[in-house]
């Protein structure tokens, strides 16, 4: 199984890319926001955290396909998404076309009107991926304070490692998310771990 795949770009499609590594060329469907991404890069080297699923058809041929993410925290998230039932690959394939960040904000915030946005989300499937999801967006939604912070010079690993910090010492995912946040909205550039965490605790007193 590859889970992660490094390589030159070589074409970018609307559903696809093609990556060449060594004598091979590997097709990777991505969403159309990574697609985005990926498309200033061809040409160059990029990396990609993939998954396979097998695609049927009517008459029973199953082909295996292969799915990729420019970080693990987004092929979490994918993962999530398609466990919701009536979901499924194709679906949420085809429903992220805005940033992971974005997607998880507005299931934590249950804003069914929101998701309907999304290709092929109707008002149904809405609440079931808020019904099943919206507890566990936390961990994604962080990915904004992570934009935050790099916008701050602050390290995204350091956001990070002080949210699993504060998850091991007992805090929920939610409080775990608002504390870091808040710290980082004092506008202080925090070098390391330690001056993050100690900046959590004055800023929660």
């Amino acid at each position: 199984m590859i889970k992660f795949l490094t390589g030159r770009l070589l074409e970018v499609y609307e559903e696809s890319v093609i990556i060449e590594v060594g004598a091979f060329q590997f097709e990777v469907l991505v969403p159309d926001f990574v697609r985005r991404n990926l498309q200033p890069l061809s040409g160059e080297d990029v990396g990609l955290h993939t998954v396979f699923y097998l695609d049927g058809n009517p008459q029973g041929k199953m082909t295996p396909r292969m799915v990729g993410f420019l970080n693990k925290t987004e092929l979490e998230f994918f993962e999530l998404f398609c466990s919701v039932d009536g979901v499924g690959v194709k679906k949420a394939l085809r429903a992220m076309v805005r940033p992971v960040r974005e997607i998880a904000q507005i299931i934590e915030d249950q804003d069914v009107k929101g998701l309907t946005t999304l290709p092929g989300v109707g008002p149904a499937m809405s609440e079931r991926i808020i019904a099943r999801l919206r507890r566990k967006m936390a961990k994604f939604a962080l990915l904004v304070t992570r934009d935050t912070a790099q916008a701050a010079e602050i390290e995204p690993d350091i956001v990070d490692q002080t949210y699993e910090v504060l998850r091991h010492l007992g805090h929920t995912e939610s409080d775990a998310r608002q504390l870091v946040e808040a710290a980082i909205a004092t506008g202080e550039t925090f070098k390391d771990l330690e001056s993050l965490i100690n900046a959590v605790y004055q800023s929660s007193r």
